[in-house]
């Protein structure tokens, strides 16, 4: 091999899985011509949508219902809350999939719970589900936590 210059052995190797990963990718892209035995075939911009998303017309069915920062929040805190009471919660508050705010209102929520559930009260399910709805409502009345992104 020269100085500066390319084995011709290391080109070989590189252009082999090169070409093989192109053929692959062209394939599957569904790049073909008319000479290629395509030619005629419905492509996804040309044929009738079916399946899920849509409603088997062919016309797609309406987007599904964005969840609000309150609702995912109140479903968050009331999982987690149930996970902690039943002895299965692992981890920290992240891979909970909480912030930092909610954590704290899972808290609330857990030692509320845990107090209920001491004095033999019925409905400690409704009650974590009651003050999660609760802490998380007035987290995110004015739009979102105030002290970043992470909070």
């Amino acid at each position: 091999m020269r100085r500066g210059g390319t084995s011709r052995a290391w080109a070989g190797a590189f252009a082999t899985p090169f070409a093989a990963a192109l053929l692959a990718c062209s394939a599957v892209a569904g790049c073909g011509t008319a000479d290629s035995g395509h030619a005629g075939r419905a492509t996804p911009a040309t044929r009738p949508a079916t399946g899920p998303g849509t409603d088997g017309s062919g016309t797609a069915s309406p987007a599904p219902r964005v969840t609000s920062d309150t609702e995912l929040c109140t479903k968050l805190v009331g999982h987690g809350a149930r996970e902690v009471l039943d002895g299965r919660a692992y981890g920290d508050y992240q891979s909970m999939g909480l912030s930092g705010g909610q954590y704290d209102i899972l808290r609330e929520v857990v030692d509320a719970a845990r107090a209920a559930r001491r004095q033999g009260t019925a409905g400690v399910g409704e009650l974590i589900d009651r003050r999660a709805r609760e802490g998380c409502a007035a987290r995110y009345r004015s739009g979102g936590p105030d002290e970043g992104p992470w909070r």
